[in-house]
């Protein structure tokens, strides 16, 4: 029984993250792109400040599959790789801890780009 409220509250934060952005999109002038950036920069700041941490252990792919999460784990990786490296870290942490979501990211768009056409308009 446990399991199926662990799915009810991923799946209503997950969902409470969509429809906040939809919210946005609708009753705001920012754009699609602006939106996605924000929840980003909001998911880096968050993690930074060790805020997103205890809601992401909560919520679980709730919160660390949407932009959000994506943010907050390039601010995790810069704070392991500052740790260790130093300096250089905050350079290379963010692009090694996302490395596997930026990878899939750009194989799977090539993939659906080979596959679909596109509707000229």
């Amino acid at each position: 029984m446990e399991i199926y409220a662990e799915y009810l509250r991923v799946f209503l934060v997950g969902g409470l993250l969509c429809l906040i952005g939809q919210i946005l999109i609708e009753k705001t002038g920012l754009t699609p792109a602006r939106i996605l950036s924000s929840y980003v920069v909001a998911g880096v700041i968050l993690g930074a400040t060790g805020l997103y941490r205890p809601f992401a252990e909560w919520a679980g792919a709730g919160a660390t599959i949407p932009l959000t999460g994506f943010g907050y784990n390039l601010a995790v990786g810069m704070r392991k790789a500052v740790d260790q490296l130093g300096v250089i870290g905050i350079f290379t942490g963010g692009l090694t801890a996302a490395a596997g979501g930026i990878t899939a990211a750009v194989i799977f768009g090539f993939i659906f780009s080979l596959i679909s056409r596109p509707d000229g308009k």
